[in-house]
């Protein structure tokens, strides 16, 4: 006798959100391609002029994005870690479960995952996130940054326009949404 619920399952990498993994892998390799070219290539608090407005400049961020708890004392190294490995595991769980017919939603998450698994990365080995994109306007600097959070804040700007684009749709296609239409 056939198997038929094998037929209505949703294959994993054509028919689910688990089929833009490959953006979550680009992000991720071009964010460890470019902290290890700055490892290798500069010495730590060093700093390249690239553009006026644009330096390379070395350093190590203990904390959160713009440096946030940066000299807490070593706990937030696993505290941020703890809550980007859970944060990535509900990315990867909601990947699978998305539709095949959204698009910018599993994209958003897509490049989210890749930052914080960049990110996670780096905490794990180094004990430290490797930031080095440093824009400024005279003396004043934008904190340093690198493509795992360039990675993270291109997703969320992907959740914000599809908040504006689909909100409608994802509530109505939400089984516990209760409200009348």
């Amino acid at each position: 006798m056939l198997n038929t619920t094998a037929d209505t399952k949703p294959k994993l990498f054509s028919e689910t959100g688990l089929r833009f993994l490959w953006i979550t892998l680009i992000a991720f390799v071009l964010d460890q391609v470019t902290k290890y070219a700055v490892l290798g290539g500069m010495s730590l608090y060093q700093s390249i002029e690239v553009l006026p407005f644009f330096n390379l400049t070395y350093v190590h961020n203990y904390g959160a994005a713009f440096s946030f708890l940066d000299s807490a004392g070593g706990w937030q190294r696993w505290f941020f870690t703890a809550i980007a490995t859970v944060v990535s595991v509900v990315i990867l769980w909601w990947l699978k479960q998305s539709p095949k017919n959204q698009t910018l939603l599993p994209v958003a998450f897509s490049f989210i995952l890749g930052g914080a698994l960049g990110n996670v990365y780096d905490r794990l080995v180094h004990g430290y996130v490797i930031d080095f994109l440093d824009f400024h306007v005279n003396n004043m600097h934008w904190p340093a940054f690198n493509i795992a959070d360039s990675a993270i804040f291109i997703g969320a700007a992907l959740l914000i326009i599809d908040m504006f684009k689909n909100g409608e749709k994802h509530k109505s296609a939400d089984p516990t949404n209760t409200s009348k239409q």
